[in-house]
This record gives structure tokens, C-alpha cells and sequence, in this order.
């Protein structure tokens, strides 16, 4: 742990706030010049601080480990006096950076409480180690080589408490880049800044759902863009117009006193045919016996999967068109609800075929599914700040700084 401009003087077993522990006396080389904590210029000595300073380093051993230094006063030129700024730690921090970047990785494969508690300290002694390391790497990341993002939302708290996030999906590459509080267009806006003009420039597919919200920022922000609409998302809506159908038959059926072949069969209807179980598909077999609407809205379902295995936009177009007219004419309200939905983002859906298939937010729901065990481990937070920052200390593959070792 070199320090330059500085030696190591003495080592001592000590009593420190009632902890035996290593105090490592700390003392500048001669003649060498503070350096001004306000515009880091060096400077000449006015005096020095009265009680030395307790700077808490990695532990060794299970020992506690402190370097004590007695600070010097600046006389800058431009700043008037000032605190010197010191190597091995930051502003008014009591803890090395050492020790914040040692406790920092292993809040990585830890909950805070669990790290706190295996190296003898406090979680908000965790928590400003981690948002050091954070800082430094939001500060020092690289954002220049952003191909393709993707938005999306979470819920994260009861009640409507949304987040709005932004990632990068590119092969290889996949991070978190920008986090908002809400689900709106300046929640949106927000997380755009956040990554910066001209980076966002370079970007040439975005992914998202088809939230209002996002389709109006995307269509401003991205002219050049190619917008893929989130197959999951449709898969999504085409499913729920399904179970409506099931569901309004399965309560007149009750109402006309018919017997009720409908109830428990919701995923007989939703789950893929390779996913059904055996009691599944037996009961599935024996309900396509029958002429009910709900067959005509899975049947629908099931022929509306033939859309995605095309190659070339102007096919899949032309069999979309057909399957809209087909699902118009089966009378089904929640199927002629969805087919307004796709007709209204049916160029939005193209891009899907004209950026071959490779870009989806399907990448985007796997970092999502990662977040929510992020808050899980952490049996959630009650602060918006500090959820930002576990979420781009687990997420952002941010750059760490460097340190001499690594300390574990």
C-alpha cells in the first residue's frame, strides 16, 4: 500500500474506542509539499490540526487495522487555508479507500448487513464504501461505444412506485445505464441525460414496450434508431386478451348453469404445448371437443406463434394482416381489442425482422429478473438513493479504482 509523499513510521498495538487493535503511524517525507484539498495543488505548510486523525484500513487477521496521521493545513494561493487532501482517503472519510474498496466487493457477494456484520462494523459504514466505489465509477465509465439500449420499468415498492431503466443489450456488453425514479417521459428524459447527447447519438437499436410514455421519447430522441417493439410484451398482451376470453365464458357458463369444464384451465390455455404438463394436455385434448369461444381465441393464439419464424418483413407483414382479418371476424372483443393494438404499432414490429432477429428485450427482462434479486437479498430498500446505488454497484460494470492489492 504505497503512499507517495509519505512513510510509515511506526506500528503499535493499541486500544482504540475500547478494540485492541494496529495503529500505523503515518508521517510526510521531508520537504515534500502538501497538496490543497479545494484545488489539489501543492502548497505551502501553515500549521497543523491539533489530534491526529484515525483512518480505518482492511483488517488483518481479525485485527483492526488504523493509520493515524496528523493532518497539515495549507496555505494555498488560490483556496486561502485549507485541509491538505491525503492519498489514502477522500474529504472527511474515516476509512481508507483501501478498506472501501475491500468492503465494496464483498457487498457485491454479500448482503450489506452480512458484510457488516463478518468484519465487525456498521452497514452505513458499508453503505458509504459502496457509494464511494459507485461515484468513482460513474465518473470513470466508458460510454462511448453504445450500440443498442433497452428501457423498462419495475415496480419496486407497494403501491404505484415505479422505476424507469435504461441498458445497454449489445453482444457481450449488457449493463445497467441509467436509473429514474416514476415510470414517465421525464423519468425517461432523465435517465437520458444521465448517459449523455453524444453518446446516445452513436446508438442505432433501442427495444422497449409500448408504453405511450416511451414510444413518444424514443420516436423523438432516436430519429435514426431502429425502435424493435418487445416480442414479450405482445406475446404478453395476445395472452391476457386469451385468459379474458376464458374468464367472461367461465362466468356466463356459471350463470347458465352449464357444467364448469372451464375452471382451473388457465394455463391449459397460456403455456406453450412443449410446457404442458400430462393433466394438462389431457384436459386441454378433451375442451378442444367442444365449440366455445375460448378454443376460437387459443386457436387464434396457437397460429399467431407461425408470425415470428418468418425471415423477411414483407412476408411477416402480409401473414400479420391476414391473422388481424381472421381474429377481427371471430367476434371476440379482447382479440379484436389486441388486433387494434398491433395495427397501431405494426411498423414498430417490422423492426423486429429488419434488425434479423438479434435484438429484443429479452436481454432487458433477464436484468430485471437480476434486480429484483438485488432487492430481495436486501430485503428491500427504503430509500430510492441507496436502491440506485446498490443497483449500479451490482449492475453497471462500472471501473473500480486501482489499488496495490486486491485484499482478497
Amino acid at each position: 500500500h504505497n503512499l507517495k509523499s509519505f512513510v510509515y513510521k511506526t506500528e503499535n498495538f493499541e486500544t482504540y474506542k475500547g478494540v485492541e487493535c494496529v495503529v500505523v503511524d503515518i508521517v510526510p517525507r521531508k520537504n515534500s509539499k502538501a497538496i490543497c484539498s479545494g484545488c489539489l495543488k501543492p502548497g505551502a505548510t501553515y500549521d497543523h490540526q491539533r489530534e491526529a486523525r484515525y483512518f480505518e484500513f482492511v483488517p488483518l487477521w481479525g485485527i483492526a487495522i488504523y493509520l493515524r496521521y496528523v493532518m497539515r493545513r495549507v496555505n494555498c494561493t488560490r483556496c486561502s487555508v485549507k485541509v491538505e487532501q491525503v492519498p489514502w482517503s477522500e474529504g472527511k472519510s474515516h476509512l481508507t479507500k483501501a478498506y472501501q474498496l475491500f468492503l465494496a466487493r464483498w457487498a457485491r457477494r454479500l448482503s450489506w448487513k452480512e458484510t457488516a456484520e463478518v468484519f465487525s462494523t456498521r452497514w452505513d459504514t458499508v453503505y458509504r464504501a459502496v457509494r464511494y466505489v459507485v461515484n468513482y465509477g460513474l465518473k470513470h465509465r466508458d460510454l462511448s461505444a453504445i450500440e443498442s439500449i433497452g428501457v423498462d420499468e419495475i415496480q419496486h415498492g407497494k403501491g404505484h412506485q415505479y422505476l424507469t431503466l435504461v441498458y445497454q443489450i449489445d453482444q457481450g456488453s449488457k449493463r445497467l445505464l441509467g436509473v429514474s425514479k416514476a415510470r414517465t417521459i421525464k423519468s425517461f428524459l432523465r435517465c437520458l441525460r444521465e448517459i449523455g447527447k453524444e453518446n446516445l447519438a452513436q446508438v442505432k437499436y433501442v427495444c422497449s414496450d409500448m408504453w405511450p410514455a416511451y414510444l413518444k421519447v424514443i420516436k423523438k430522441k432516436f430519429p435514426n434508431a431502429l425502435h424493435v417493439l418487445d416480442r414479450f410484451h405482445i406475446v404478453k398482451k395476445l395472452n391476457e386478451a386469451v385468459d379474458q376470453v376464458r374468464r367472461d365464458e367461465r362466468k356466463k357458463m356459471a350463470l347458465d348453469g352449464y357444467n364448469p369444464i372451464l375452471k382451473n384451465t388457465k394455463y391449459c390455455f397460456l403455456k406453450n404445448q412443449e410446457n404442458l404438463t400430462v393433466n394438462q394436455k389431457e384436459k386441454l385434448d378433451e375442451l378442444l371437443q367442444y365449440d366455445l369461444k375460448s378454443i376460437r381465441a387459443y386457436l387464434l393464439k396457437e397460429s399467431f406463434q407461425a408470425f415470428w419464424h418468418y425471415t423477411y418483413p414483407a412476408w411477416s407483414r402480409k401473414y400479420l394482416r391476414l391473422w388481424c382479418a381472421r381474429a377481427m371476424r371471430s367476434q371476440l372483443e379482447p382479440m379484436k381489442k389486441f388486433v387494434k393494438t398491433v395495427r397501431k404499432d405494426e411498423d414498430l414490429m417490422m423492426n423486429w425482422f429488419k434488425a434479423k432477429k438479434c435484438y429484443s428485450s429479452g436481454a432487458v427482462e433477464g436484468l430485471n429478473r437480476k434486480i429484483n434479486l438485488v432487492t430481495r437479498k436486501a430485503y428491500g430498500y427504503k430509500s430510492y438513493d441507496v436502491l440506485k446505488i446498490a443497483l449500479f454497484h451490482t449492475m453497471g460494470g462500472l471501473p473500480e479504482p486501482k489499488m496495490t492489492h486486491r485484499f482478497c
